[in-house]
């Protein structure tokens, strides 16, 4: 299958498909985790729409050349959040689930630091890659060749900020 290009309209309208899903699903969360960078914008959008409390987990999982190459997953010490204490039903998003390490081994690194509160988990994405190890229980595409997905926002890891005052320097 070749790349899959997304714009910002279809990106965000995938966020809102994958919120119809969940409230179709009849299941209560009472808190959202969003995984960072990728999960950002899908965990903030999702948060308006449920009003729900979002926590944030920063992961690290690709570098190199064009920002495609898979490493080790790395995550933050910590949770961010501004509830006291972490939902006992929570809802797990990223953007997409590509190997599906990450989301795997989150669901771990969860249990391990946050388990005595947690009663259910389940994780939302917006693409689900056939080659990932984990089903994700909410999705929008299932991809069985396994695209890679060029989101609306890669442009901005090709943009210094020099360059962008410099676009904004020619429009004036």
């Amino acid at each position: 299958m070749p790349d899959l290009y997304i714009s910002w309209a279809d990106y965000y309208q995938r966020i809102e498909q994958l919120a119809v899903k969940i409230y179709q699903s009849d299941w209560n969360f009472n808190q959202i985790i969003c995984l960072a960078k990728g999960g950002l914008r899908v965990g903030d959008v999702l948060s308006r729409i449920y009003d729900k409390p979002l926590a944030i987990l920063a992961t690290s999982s690709y570098g190199g050349p064009g920002n495609q190459v898979r490493g080790s997953v790395t995550f933050s010490r910590d949770l961010t959040m501004t509830t006291a204490n972490l939902g006992s039903h929570v809802l797990l998003v990223d953007d997409l689930v590509d190997s599906g390490v990450t989301l795997k081994r989150t669901l771990t690194w969860l249990d391990r630091n946050y388990g005595f509160y947690v009663d259910e988990v389940r994780t939302a994405v917006l693409w689900y890659k056939d080659c990932s190890v984990i089903a994700p229980d909410y999705y929008v595409d299932y991809l069985p060749d396994n695209p890679w997905i060029h989101q609306p926002f890669e442009g901005y890891e090709k943009t210094s900020p020099a360059e962008l005052a410099a676009s904004f320097e020619a429009e004036s």
